[in-house]
């Protein structure tokens, strides 16, 4: 069940009527979990089983962990639910590429090892769900959370529809203590809510996948060599698809849990007018670079023992969030790449310092520029297919093809050229604010125009949606 189709409206306003007509909190709880269950069982029903197993199991060994005044025995029980919880995330999500690359090793020893394809159907949100429900484990064991006494409301918390598939990765210790009493009805909360939905749509719909989708897959699925200009129009143009059909989707959700009365942390903030690559990483998908930090960063060591472990701990994080990803090589290189341009700007202020110099504008605007560049560089490797591609992408990218194709016409790059100018005239301007801020200052007659453009935008051009990239991690 999409976001952007006719059935999740349908779904949605049925769910919301009704729960807004119950008085009972309990009865609106479980009205909640049934809804969440339908919602994800409507792509694969037996699946439901399984994310419902994750569940009662961490809510199980929470309880237990709990119970343990010894950190050693904390820890038993928080090994117990690690292991799982990654065991099943490895043989669903990375069964076969392992299978591929031990038959490799083994081939490159003389032995020819034939293993059974697998054929596994990747749960779809099991990378999200079960960070969601490992975080509950992870923060009792860290002791900033006490085990919840209703397994329903931690079903809740872990299976909640508008996050459930494509994030935000939502803390069992962020979501829970909204269960303890139920929200009022606010008009303003409501409208805002149905406000970021519109508006998450239309980053979706109209703009990743009616204006970018069709150049980015046209460019990166050609199999002959493509001029500079082509090329980097359809990084671009997937730079700018990526950004607007993830962060689409956060703010559905965002939207559409504040029209039930929750709070969702915001996933992103402006990414590409980051300035430098931590603040890259302290803008795009939030919800992953903090669990990452807080769960992985700082148990490591972080940057407590020196730069050059700090640069090893980056390698190692940003390792693990390309693998996180996706089973395949590209996305370890594009994590890779992430850790290197962390490890190298950690190693840069270590040797420099902060400069004063970078606080003028024209600076920040040059170094967030090289900052954009630098991760189109990466985008490559998560969009590519495989190495061929990304080889032949970059090597189009950097003037390796100077009689190479023309691929896509004018329209298509001033189409891109409009877009991505557009995208980074909102990012920089609204960089240091938020976008509730932004609103606030817009007058009534503003508002109410660009939500009837934007609406009106989405109807007319509906049928070019597709699902949202991330549900395939």
């Amino acid at each position: 069940m999409l976001f952007n189709s006719l059935t999740f409206v349908v779904f949605f306003i049925v769910v919301v009527s009704a729960y807004w007509s119950m008085r009972s909190w309990p009865a609106r709880k479980n009205l909640l979990v049934v809804a969440s269950y339908i919602f994800y069982g409507a792509w694969n029903p037996p699946f439901a089983a399984l994310l419902f197993g994750t569940t009662a199991m961490d809510f199980y060994l929470g309880r237990i962990m709990g119970k343990q005044e010894r950190p050693e025995a904390r820890k038993v029980w928080l090994v117990i639910s690690v292991a799982v919880n990654l065991s099943m995330l490895g043989f669903f999500k990375y069964g076969n590429f392992l299978l591929e690359n031990f038959q490799w090793v083994l081939s490159r020893g003389g032995i020819a090892y034939h293993p059974p394809h697998l054929d596994l159907f990747l749960p779809i949100g099991i990378s999200f769900y079960t960070f969601h429900s490992l975080s509950y484990t992870l923060d009792i064991y860290r002791g900033v959370l006490k085990p919840t006494r209703s397994l329903r409301d931690f079903v809740l918390a872990v299976s909640f529809f508008p996050q459930l598939v494509a994030g935000p990765i939502v803390r069992a210790g962020d979501f829970l203590p909204q269960l303890a009493a139920p929200p009022k009805p606010q008009q303003g909360r409501f409208f805002w809510g149905l406000l970021l939905m519109t508006l998450g749509l239309f980053e979706k719909i109209v703009l990743a996948d009616t204006l970018l989708a069709g150049p980015a897959d046209t460019v990166f699925a050609y199999g002959g060599p493509l001029v500079a200009l082509d090329s980097w129009a359809g990084v671009m143009a997937f730079a700018g698809q990526i950004f607007f059909d993830f962060a689409g989707y956060s703010i559905c959700a965002i939207g559409a849990a504040l029209c039930l009365g929750f709070h969702l942390k915001n996933n992103f903030r402006f990414p590409y007018a980051a300035i430098g690559f931590s603040d890259f990483w302290r803008r795009w998908h939030i919800s992953l670079s903090t669990f990452l930090r807080d769960y992985l960063y700082i148990p490591i060591g972080g940057n407590r023992a020196g730069a050059a472990r700090a640069m090893i701990n980056l390698m190692i994080v940003m390792f693990i969030g390309g693998l996180w990803h996706g089973a395949a090589w590209t996305f370890v290189v594009w994590g890779l790449l992430h850790g290197s341009y962390l490890a190298l700007e950690h190693l840069t202020k270590v040797i420099v310092g902060e400069a004063t110099w970078t606080e003028h504008l024209p600076v920040k605007l040059l170094l967030g520029l090289g900052t954009y560049f630098a991760v189109c560089v990466a985008w490559v490797f998560f969009r590519a297919p495989d190495f061929t591609v990304a080889t032949r992408m970059l090597s189009g990218m950097f003037g390796g093809h100077p009689h190479g194709d023309a691929l896509l016409g004018t329209r298509e790059i001033l189409q891109i050229g409009i877009v991505t100018v557009f995208m980074f005239a909102v990012h920089w301007s609204l960089r240091d604010t938020t976008i509730e801020a932004a609103v606030n200052r817009m007058p009534v007659w503003v508002l109410t125009g660009l939500w009837t453009f934007m609406a009106a935008a989405i109807l007319l051009t509906q049928g070019n949606s597709n699902a949202f990239i991330y549900f395939q991690f």
